[in-house]
């Protein structure tokens, strides 16, 4: 493609097809129109330029120029390169992707005409798949007394109390050791600590190390050999082994608590009714099941548009995406407590996931825009006081929501979300799939 366009304004812009989405548009603007311009621009800056040796506003002009004449004419350009480039992109309506690459040509002093290029991508046309024979799987779940029973284990371990233990140890208690590894002799980093306190079989150290411990008894010692897995993290250590020596210094037994008022009191139920814990129990976790299955469901579905429809994404936007979830997980890794710079990240980790939102964004958009499915004021409102239900004060957090327009946008599309996962699952076979709690968990 190769098409002229000329403006009002003299300028006359051409595209050309460098790719499947990129472009170079070239344009050229008469040289008079910039030279004009910056004279303009020239004389309002000398009525109130200050410099040496003038009153404010009788610098002559030349002295002007000669003092901010290039950098006045730098800032034309750039804003010319600017303005005509939009200018363009209107008239040859163009839909750019991310941002140009200007390059402006040489010219000589006397050229006629001022003339740049603009490379740059442009969105791709969606044409959606057919969906017709789309199936979606339905989780179905039923909360049984026996999930209750599991939940309250977990909530007895998570307020588990130790105590001084007489006797040798055994799964489930917490000991404190020193302990030191050689490596051929030789002191390795991270093999060594006084006071190190951990709970037997809960899997924070490699089993070969952990096992020997059970057995022991407060001030017994024990040296035993452990071979690193090949694959381990720790690089200089990985596939060699090391002796240790390890002294236990104390054994505590895990105490857990009775399931009884106090502990009902403690989760937040006032009269420490059993009865009423188990139902609020029941409750959370039928809402964790609904929240799992609309996620599984919402999960088939945006796969299925990306199965179904063939879509190129622009690099520009895959780029920017992929930059983004970088920062996230560096953002991540610092609330953590762990450095980005020691801990590098690969750009391939990220690369297939950001190419994949990219390309499902602009499916939903499409999806969205030929559809009439834009989000409505009442279901942006019903997502944000769901949202609210789960804080102390629902009327202040719905107020936060709507204090900023990028909360609600974020509100907004989760509307959008829906809308289209309701349209596709009315196209596509919906079968009602019965699992087990844990294994809508992920835990079997």
């Amino acid at each position: 493609m190769n098409v002229i366009n000329q403006s009002g304004n003299g300028m006359q812009s051409n595209v050309e097809d460098l790719g499947a989405l990129e472009r170079r548009l070239n344009v050229s603007i008469p040289q008079e129109k910039i030279e004009t311009e910056v004279e303009s621009r020239l004389k309002r800056l000398a009525r109130t330029a200050k410099i040496h040796g003038f009153r404010p506003g009788k610098v002559p002009l030349k002295i002007v120029t000669q003092q901010y004449g290039p950098q006045v004419r730098q800032e034309v350009m750039g804003d010319v390169l600017q303005r005509n480039f939009s200018e363009a992109v209107r008239e040859q309506k163009l839909r750019v992707a991310g941002y140009p690459r200007f390059e402006p040509k040489q010219v000589t002093e006397d050229a006629s005409q001022f003339e740049f290029s603009a490379t740059f991508e442009v969105y791709p046309d969606v044409v959606l798949g057919d969906l017709s024979g789309t199936r979606v799987d339905q989780p179905v779940v039923n909360v049984v007394d026996s999930d209750v029973d599991k939940t309250l284990e977990i909530l007895r371990k998570q307020r588990v109390q130790y105590e001084p233990a007489e006797r040798p140890a055994v799964t489930g208690d917490r000991v404190t050791i020193d302990y030191r590894g050689l490596i051929d002799g030789e002191e390795f980093a991270g093999g060594k600590a006084e006071n190190f306190a951990l709970v037997l079989g809960e899997g924070r150290l490699l089993k070969d190390f952990e096992e020997p411990l059970g057995g022991m008894s407060t001030g017994e010692s024990k040296t035993f050999e452990v071979t690193f897995p090949a694959d381990y993290h720790g690089k200089e250590v990985a596939g060699k082994t090391a002796t240790f020596e390890v002294k236990l210094n104390n054994v505590e037994a895990s105490r857990l608590p009775d399931v009884d008022a106090e502990f009902a009191k403690s989760l937040g139920v006032a009269d420490g009714s059993i009865e009423k814990m188990r139902e609020e129990i029941r409750a959370n976790l039928e809402r964790e099941v609904s929240k799992r299955v609309k996620a599984k469901i919402k999960e088939q579905v945006m796969q299925s548009l990306l199965d179904a429809t063939v879509i190129q994404a622009p690099k520009a936007l895959v780029e920017r995406e992929l930059e983004r979830l970088m920062q996230d997980a560096q953002n991540d890794l610092e609330s953590r407590g762990m450095s980005a710079k020691n801990v590098p990240l690969p750009r391939d980790l990220f690369h297939e996931r950001a190419q994949r939102r990219v390309s499902l964004g602009l499916i939903l958009a499409e999806v969205v825009k030929i559809n009439g499915l834009h989000a409505k004021p009442e279901q942006v409102r019903t997502v944000v006081e769901d949202l609210a239900q789960s804080y102390e004060n629902p009327a202040e957090v719905v107020k936060w929501h709507y204090a900023s327009k990028d909360r609600l946008n974020e509100a907004e599309s989760a509307v959008l979300e829906d809308n289209v996962v309701t349209w596709v699952l009315e196209k596509a076979a919906v079968v009602d799939k019965p699992m087990t709690l844990d294994e809508l968990m992920g835990k079997s």
